[in-house]
């Protein structure tokens, strides 16, 4: 069982090493796995490294141990006065009469679309609260919903769990935020800046530490070791430009902006202007784009080793991308086209890339995403597309 486990971890993109596996084979022979419940905490604690990978983790341990399909209709939808009343009944849990023992009907395993129905039944049916028992909705028992209780693969409503058993549990998917490929949320901004801190310098070390220089040397018992580190002006020089218009960037631009103001540190320079859905005679400093006007001619004009980062859809009518002249949106003539201007941007600075939070999916039915896209590398707004165009940003 474990072993197929091991290999189904690593498929998914979790790297478990075989000395993790072996660590976990270590506690499960010491007796330190008593239950699912041990089992789901002591392996991810042992063979999952980070938190972007719980999410997957949790879908694969759902599947392998719980025989789940994780389907997004594994629940009951509750109006709020039933809700209530369930709570109300499910509030303080009394221990089961231990007269009561599984019988064979209720040693077997319903199926979820089984499950539902089964609760669906008893909702039309319950009057109070109840507690034990084979058939009700309560705690303690062996009835397959409720919480507290003894019946394996069942569907616990509310309460903490003891046994941890209970199917619907396994597919809580508490992680969700944190998969890799999610786009990125202000809960991310600490995994994500551990992406950002390879944008480090890439310069000689030519300045010497003095204080380096004397602890080292005092560790090698008088024998001088120089300790140099880059000088600030080899420090990277940011330019990012963040796509401030329109209901589908309205939700990721202060993740964003939270994101590298974090960040600002370790850059000598971050400078961060706003646009609307691509770039035309200026750029702005403020969000609502109405002071500070930069011309697209100082934009053009900075250091060509500067990393540029857009950030955007790259959706918007074609016609705006691709004609110079009267423009409807922005309301005001355009003397020149913004794919021209965009590709402007891509021969002044080397180093660019352009971060897209829709998902990869939907890039190839997106006729100006295309274009872009052959202009910029794009990747995606999460933690992968981050690393990736990080990785891109250093090494093109």
């Amino acid at each position: 069982m474990f072993r197929p486990f091991f290999y189904a971890l690593r498929d998914r993109g979790i790297m478990v090493s075989p000395t993790a596996f072996l660590r976990l084979q270590r506690a499960l022979a010491m007796g330190l796995v008593q239950s699912l419940d041990d089992l789901y905490t002591v392996a991810r604690t042992v063979l999952v490294k980070s938190e972007r990978d719980f999410d997957a983790y949790d879908q694969l341990f759902a599947e392998h141990f719980a025989e789940a399909v994780h389907s997004a209709e594994d629940s009951v939808d509750l109006d709020q006065e039933l809700r209530d009343q369930i709570e109300k009944w499910l509030k303080k849990p009394k221990k089961p009469d231990a007269s009561v023992e599984p019988g064979a009907e209720q040693s077997e395993r319903l199926s979820p679309e089984e499950l539902e129905q089964y609760f669906s039944d008893r909702l039309n049916d319950q009057k109070e609260e109840h507690h034990g028992g084979r058939k009700w909705i309560g705690t303690g028992g062996v009835s397959p919903v409720g919480h507290s209780g003894q019946r394996p693969g069942g569907m616990r409503i509310g309460g903490i769990s003891r046994n941890r058993s209970a199917m619907q549990v396994a597919l809580e998917r508490r992680y969700r935020d944190y998969s890799r490929g999610a786009t990125l949320t202000r809960g991310q901004v600490g995994e994500a800046l551990k992406r950002l801190r390879h944008l480090m310098p890439s310069g000689p070390r030519d300045d010497l530490n003095i204080d380096s220089t004397i602890y080292q040397t005092m560790r090698n018992g008088g024998e001088i070791e120089l300790v140099f580190d880059r000088r600030l002006a080899d420090r990277l020089k940011v330019i990012l430009l963040i796509d401030n218009g329109g209901w589908s960037m309205e939700a990721h631009v202060p993740t964003v902006q939270a994101l590298f103001n974090h960040a600002r540190d370790q850059f000598q320079n971050l400078d961060i202007h706003y646009f609307h859905n691509t770039i035309h005679e200026r750029v702005w400093n403020d969000p609502e784009r109405v002071h500070h006007p930069i011309p697209f001619t100082q934009l053009l004009a900075r250091d060509p080793q500067s990393r540029l980062i857009i950030v955007g859809d790259a959706s918007m009518a074609p016609e705006e991308l691709l004609h110079a002249g009267p423009s409807f949106t922005l309301r005001r003539v355009s003397s020149q086209a913004g794919i021209e201007r965009l590709q402007a941007l891509a021969r002044a600075y080397r180093h660019t890339v352009w971060l897209n939070p829709l998902s990869p999916s939907l890039w190839p039915y997106g006729q100006t995403i295309n274009m872009i896209n052959k202009i910029f590398p794009m990747f995606s707004l999460s933690l992968d597309g981050l690393e990736q165009a990080v990785h891109h940003l250093m090494h093109s």
